[in-house]
C-alpha cells in the first residue's frame, strides 16, 4: 500500500508541477490542498488519512496535541531549514521524523524593494488612476538617491537589500543588536549607533531579522514614533517583530508617509482585517518566498528528503 502525502496551502497549484514527483510514485500518493486549513479539529480531519505531510513555511503550527491526534503520520517536510511553529520533541516522542529543505534569500531581496519602489513612486495610486479614468499625475514621488536607507538585520537577506542601496546612490545604515563594525565595513555601510537613530534619521526603514523572544515588537509605539513624517517603513520579514495595532495607527494617523508590508499577525489575512483597507499601505500576500525558482527547490527537495526517507537515510532534519 502506497504512502498518502498532503501537500498544505499549495494556492497556486504549483506544487507537483515545479518538481518531478514521479521519482516517489511508486510509493507515494500526494495530494495538494489549495485552500488553507486552520484550526487543529480541522487539520485532524483533513490530514488523519496522510502519512507524511508537506508544509510551506511557518504558516500551519505542528503542536503536540496535534501530533499525537494523527497517529498515522510518520514525516513532515517544512520549506526553509527553520520552522518554529512545530514542537520538535512531540515529533520525536511519537517517532515522526521532521526535514527542511534549501531556501533562497533572492526573492525576499526582490520584494523588499518591489514594495519600497512601489511606495516611493506611488505605483498602485497612479497605476489605478490610469486604468480608471482618474488623473493624469496625482502623486510626487519620493527619492531613492541621497536618502538614507536605515536596515534592521544585516544577513543574507539585508546584506543584499543594502547592496541594492547602495547602487540606488543610497546612505544606507543598518543596526541589530548583534552587528559589529566590522560586518558593516564589510557590507560597506554605516553601522548606526543605536536603534533610536536609525529610525530617527532614515527616510526609508527595512526590517530584515529572525523573529525571536528579542525581536518581537521590536518596533512598538515608541519606536515607530521616531520616524519622519516622511518615512517609509518596509516588513517583509515577519509581523511580529512591528507592534501591528501601533503600525495601523500611524498610518490612519498620517504619521509616516507609508508602509510596505508582506508579512501578517493571521495568514491568509481574514476578509475583515484592518491592513485590508488601511490608508498609506501597500500590502501583498506574503509573497516574499514566492518564486518559480524557489518553489522548485521547496518542492524538489521536499521529493528528496520524502525519498530518502523511504531509504530509511532521512536527509536535512530538523531542528
Amino acid at each position: 500500500m502506497r504512502l498518502r502525502c498532503a501537500v498544505l496551502d499549495d494556492f497556486q497549484r504549483v506544487a507537483t508541477e515545479v518538481a518531478d514527483w514521479s521519482v516517489v510514485a511508486d510509493d507515494v500518493e500526494v495530494a495538494s490542498f489549495d485552500r488553507h486549513i486552520d484550526g487543529e479539529d480541522d487539520l485532524v480531519a483533513a490530514l488523519a488519512g496522510f502519512d507524511i505531510v508537506v508544509t510551506l513555511r511557518e504558516r500551519v503550527s505542528f503542536p503536540g496535541s496535534l501530533i499525537a491526534r494523527l497517529p498515522r503520520l510518520k514525516l513532515i517536510v517544512a520549506s526553509g531549514m527553520r520552522n518554529s511553529v512545530i514542537d520538535y520533541a512531540a515529533a520525536e516522542a511519537h517517532g515522526v521524523t521532521v526535514c527542511g529543505t534549501a531556501s533562497s534569500s533572492t526573492p525576499p531581496v526582490e520584494m523588499t524593494w518591489a514594495l519600497l519602489l512601489g511606495l516611493a513612486r506611488g505605483l498602485v495610486e497612479e497605476s489605478n488612476a490610469l486604468r480608471s479614468g482618474g488623473p493624469w499625475q496625482s502623486t510626487v514621488g519620493a527619492d531613492l538617491h541621497g536618502r538614507r536607507l536605515g536596515l534592521l538585520g544585516l544577513g543574507k537577506i539585508g546584506s543584499r537589500v543594502a547592496r541594492v542601496g547602495l547602487a540606488f546612490g543610497m546612505r544606507v545604515g543598518a543596526w541589530s543588536q548583534n552587528l559589529t563594525r566590522e560586518r558593516a565595513d564589510e557590507v560597506g555601510v554605516e553601522l548606526a549607533p543605536s536603534k533610536e537613530e536609525l529610525l530617527a534619521d532614515s527616510d526609508f526603514v527595512s526590517v530584515h531579522l529572525a523573529l525571536g523572544d528579542r525581536t518581537r515588537g521590536l518596533l512598538g509605539r515608541p519606536e515607530l514614533a521616531l520616524l519622519k513624517p516622511s518615512a517609509y517603513l518596509i516588513n517583509t520579514s515577519r509581523a511580529a517583530i512591528v507592534d501591528q495595532d501601533a503600525l495601523l495607527d500611524a498610518l490612519h494617523a498620517g504619521r509616516i508617509a507609508g508602509a510596505g508590508v508582506d508579512v501578517f499577525d493571521i495568514e491568509p489575512l481574514p476578509a475583515d482585517h484592518p491592513m485590508r483597507t488601511a490608508p498609506r499601505l501597500l500590502a501583498t500576500p506574503h509573497l516574499g518566498y514566492v518564486s518559480r525558482a524557489n518553489y522548485a527547490t521547496y518542492y524538489g527537495q521536499a521529493v528528496e528528503d520524502i525519498r530518502a526517507f523511504l531509504t530509511g537515510a532521512p536527509v536535512r532534519r530538523l531542528p
